[in-house]
């Protein structure tokens, strides 16, 4: 059995049936869960049906898609309904999203409901001496406290019985109306439950930023007011504001596929002022669905064109609704028609590849900031022309190294190791073509060197693009092999800062998996403050040798007994030291994008960027070119 094939249990059903059992069960709870993944597993309709024995079994009824109720979860055995296979099966499904609620104004949901003739009124923006009410500042503080709790056991210490109190309150925060504090506890505990299952694609540093983002969504809460509570607060559902009428320009299509087994496709336009959007498809299915999805219709007014047809297509769209991150509404009041689309060498998309690197990574670091306001907007995408050099070695492979605008070298890595997609073979494939010039769209990748994940360029015979994706090239498509592999080139911050930052943020994010005892038995750590010094940076000395004290403090009563740990004071020196090393990564990476041509590995030339196709002309726009 895994976490896939059980239906999602509410988290407030699996803090329930977590409290609800006695102390001698809760000690047993990690182990039922461990068990519970060698039992068969069948479906019966809305049911899932888990066998514990021959004459045992334990049901999930889940008639909305997720277990609503403690009492949806019922057992066979003698002890039932005290006994702890009920727990164990909340506890190894996976966390329910919360459901949906009536939508304020037809806008909020343009899917579901009729458009209003009248623009909705824009959010309410709390006053500038507004502050959290009590409910929501105790709310804040217990979702601190699970969070520390967390924090000072590490994720082998941070059991079902951990989880269970960062549901619990994440739901009470969510009927406080603090959605993104919930939402952040819930990711925690989804980040947890794959450390301990060693899932293959679990990262440390994705349990780092999450339990970082918790705690200081937390903080922040009982700390500040106005406009910036109400930042801090979120929103539960992703609001749609009216956009009046839309000229839009296709640009390329990437399939979506997530850890949580959504798949789907996403088409990114743009507007004749360069603001992006997009036009997405996801839902459970995986990367079957996404390749699947790519080739049906657009759910966008009467369109007819697919996902795939719009990136080299257009749209005229009346009465538009966009969310603040660009995606488009496709509500009933949405009208759109098939136009003209553009070339990437045609206005007004050829204004994206103008911009300079250096801007564009600035913009682009500002959306994907580990701890960016989620309604901040913004688009994380480079569009550069660059000549590709070949293949580069790192520890985790190679990838594809090119130089852009200014003889800055920029790796190209994979968006999608996914062998279904067709992001490595493509990228593999162009490595063998050194010298090659191409125009591309790639994601930012934060790193201490300029780095992309590409999603899609021209083609290399110069008719049209390929979405690296879902396009495959051939051997025929490129000019002859035999590309060299080239050294990794030098990094811009490699002199300076940027090795001995990785002093302190090893000690961050060795805390995340074995607790806060890791650090209190380092011992001395003067010599890895001194490094950071001598470094030019006092303040990370001044984090890493707070954090290993407040780690190793512990009193003792008049009785020589060891008192309780102050996981609220380790806990907030940890969140210092996390969010000072972020900003700092940050930076790093901001720099690095600036032109260097000391960085350029081999001689430098001039740049010439890619020429549009010889026999580019531009169609006639059957919708009035709007």
């Amino acid at each position: 059995m895994t976490a896939a094939q059980l239906p999602p249990v509410a988290p407030e059903v699996t803090a329930t049936l977590v409290e609800d059992l006695s102390p001698r069960l809760r000690k047993r709870l990690d182990a039922a869960v461990a068990k519970l993944a060698a039992y068969p597993v069948h479906r019966d309709g809305d049911t899932v049906v888990i066998a514990v024995d021959d004459e045992t079994a334990l049901r999930l009824h889940a008639p909305g898609g997720a277990v609503a109720t403690p009492d949806a979860i019922v057992c066979g055995c003698l002890l039932a309904p005290a006994c702890v296979h009920r727990a164990a099966a909340a506890c190894a499904a996976p966390a329910a999203d919360p459901p949906a609620e009536p939508p304020a104004d037809p806008v909020r949901q343009p899917a579901q409901a009729p458009a209003s003739k009248e623009p909705p009124a824009p959010p309410a923006i709390p006053s500038a001496d507004e502050v959290a009410s009590p409910a929501q500042r105790a709310a804040a503080a217990a979702l601190w406290s699970a969070g520390a709790a967390v924090l000072e056991a590490g994720v082998d210490g941070a059991g079902a019985v951990a989880q269970a109190a960062l549901l619990r309150a994440a739901h009470t925060a969510r009927l406080r109306q603090l959605p993104r504090a919930a939402a952040a506890a819930i990711t925690v505990v989804t980040l947890l439950r794959a450390a301990r299952a060693h899932d293959p694609s679990y990262r440390t540093a994705d349990l780092v930023t999450a339990l970082a983002e918790l705690l200081t969504t937390a903080h922040r809460l009982r700390t500040v007011s106005g406009a910036e509570l109400a930042a801090v607060r979120g929103r539960a559902r992703r609001p749609y504001s009216p956009d009046g009428s839309l000229r839009l320009y296709g640009l390329f299509t990437e399939p979506v596929v997530t850890g949580s087994g959504h798949g789907g496709a996403r088409t990114w336009v743009a507007g004749p002022d360069g603001r992006l959007y997009t036009v997405g498809d996801v839902a459970p299915g995986g990367v079957g669905r996404a390749l699947g999805v790519a080739d049906r219709a657009v759910r966008l007014g009467d369109t007819a064109l697919t996902h795939r047809e719009l990136g080299r297509a257009g749209l005229a769209v009346a009465g538009a609704t966009v969310s603040p991150d660009g995606r488009l509404g496709a509500g009933k009041g949405v009208k759109a028609v098939s136009a003209r689309g553009a070339g990437w060498w045609e206005p007004p998309l050829a204004a994206l590849w103008e911009v300079p690197p250096a801007a564009q990574a600035a913009r682009a670091l500002a959306s994907v900031s580990r701890y960016a306001d989620p309604d901040g907007g913004g688009s994380d995408l480079l569009f550069l022309d660059v000549e590709l050099l070949g293949a580069v070695r790192e520890a985790g492979g190679s990838c594809l190294l090119a130089r852009c605008e200014g003889g800055t070298a920029v790796r190209l890595a994979v968006a999608d190791d996914d062998p279904a997609l067709a992001h490595r073979d493509n990228l593999m494939l162009l490595a063998t073509a050194p010298g090659m010039r191409l125009r591309i769209i790639g994601r930012l990748a934060p790193a201490h060197h300029p780095r992309l994940t590409l999603l899609a360029c021209s083609h290399p015979t110069g008719e049209g693009i390929v979405d690296l994706g879902f396009d495959r090239l051939r051997r025929a498509d490129l000019p002859d092999p035999g590309a060299p592999v080239h050294p990794a080139p030098p990094r811009p911050g490699d002199g300076g800062t940027s090795p001995a930052l990785h002093l302190l943020e090893r000690r961050v994010e060795q805390t995340v998996p074995a607790g806060r005892a890791a650090l209190g038995l380092l011992g001395d750590t003067t010599a890895e403050a001194g490094r950071l010094r001598r470094a030019g940076l006092p303040t990370a000395a001044g984090l890493l040798t707070a954090l290993c004290a407040s780690a190793a403090q512990r009193e003792r009563d008049g009785f020589g007994r060891l008192l309780p740990a102050d996981t609220d004071g380790f806990a907030t020196h940890w969140l210092a030291a996390a969010r000072y090393t972020a900003a700092v990564a940050e930076s790093l990476c901001a720099a690095a994008w600036q032109p260097a041509p000391g960085s350029d590995p081999g001689e430098p030339r001039p740049f010439t960027a890619p020429a549009a196709p010889a026999d580019f002309t531009a169609p006639a726009d059957p919708a009035g070119g709007r």
